[in-house]
């Protein structure tokens, strides 16, 4: 190890955790991958049926699986209810308005913790306990709220809640998959923006403050101080904390199966559970649908990467 330089020896270093990494990681996902190149076993008591290659992934992508899967993967029409109907649609949808208003909030949480004042301590408190909040009840609070009989902003056709004279929400909002889907993303932006607001308070404390006195003595705003200081440095912190929620985000299931249902509001890791878990067991197909998240993921892991590295070279 003497003769290793610098790069040498770290790439040394990182050798066990990287094989730690294959073995509790890319196994299953190779598993996964092998499993979603066999036909689904409708009968028999075999888990799988006959290697077909390709097959899953082309009937998951063509609609061909449609009537067998709890939704289709692409839209069937391209109309506002069908790409409510779709699971990567509802996904992406979901993906980009959370991680986006999870952000934007987060970012000014974290810019409010950041300063000096009287009760910044129970201020904090405040802020995390939404994310300490365990998802089964923060979605039945969400499914209770949105309830026509016993919620308070929506109601019945006979007695319209204040979301419903305001046009926003229908009746029965959780029947809806739009309205649903709506209300999802809410419950979810309360919830972990939080999570946002940690993570971006934690690069704003490494901010070395006398960057701040220069700035005032050469006559710098308030913005332009968080213009040329405070935005710059912690934007590396910003694209980490999306990268985090945006992955989770990817894989949202546990907020939907709680406040509505997988077949209100799909997603990929509804179509996956719901495939597998279904009465007809399709192995094959949800071994497919996935591999394919997995890759959505991976790609939109590699975006990240080439921001990160385009931030470090600027």
């Amino acid at each position: 190890m003497e003769n290793l330089g610098d790069t040498g020896f770290a790439y040394f270093l990182l050798t066990p955790p990287l094989l730690l990494l294959a073995v509790i990681a890319f196994w299953p996902l190779l598993s996964t991958f092998r499993l979603s190149l066999f036909a689904d076993a409708i009968t028999g008591t075999a888990s799988v049926g006959p290697f077909v290659g390709f097959e899953n992934y082309v009937a998951v992508l063509t609609g061909q699986r449609n009537a067998l899967m709890p939704a289709p993967f692409l839209p069937t029409a391209l109309t506002v209810e069908a790409m409510f109907k779709s699971a990567l649609t509802v996904t992406l949808i979901f993906t980009i308005v959370s991680v986006f208003f999870e952000t934007l909030i987060g970012f000014g949480q974290a810019l409010v913790l950041n300063q000096d004042f009287r009760g910044r301590r129970w201020v904090r408190v405040a802020i995390i306990i939404p994310w300490a909040i365990p998802i089964v009840v923060q979605g039945m609070l969400f499914f209770l709220l949105f309830q026509p009989d016993v919620g308070l902003l929506v109601g019945t056709d006979a007695n319209p809640g204040l979301l419903n004279q305001l046009g926003l929400l229908s009746t029965a909002p959780l029947a809806n998959s739009q309205d649903a889907t709506f209300i999802v993303i809410v419950a979810d932006i309360w919830k972990t923006s939080a999570f946002m607001a940690l993570l971006i308070l934690a690069g704003l404390q490494s901010v070395d403050r006398s960057l701040y006195d220069v700035a005032k003595v050469a006559g710098a705003s308030p913005w332009q101080r968080f213009r040329y200081i405070t935005f710059p440095i912690v934007l590396p912190t910003i694209l980490v904390a999306m990268l985090f929620r945006t992955i989770d985000a990817m894989r949202v299931y546990g907020i939907i199966d709680t406040v509505s249902q997988c077949t209100t509001v799909p997603s990929l890791s509804c179509m996956v559970v719901g495939s597998f878990f279904g009465g007809t067991r399709l192995i094959g197909t949800a071994a497919t649908v996935a591999f394919i998240t997995a890759a959505i993921i991976g790609i939109v892991v590699s975006v990240y990467i080439v921001g990160f590295a385009r931030e470090e070279m600027a």
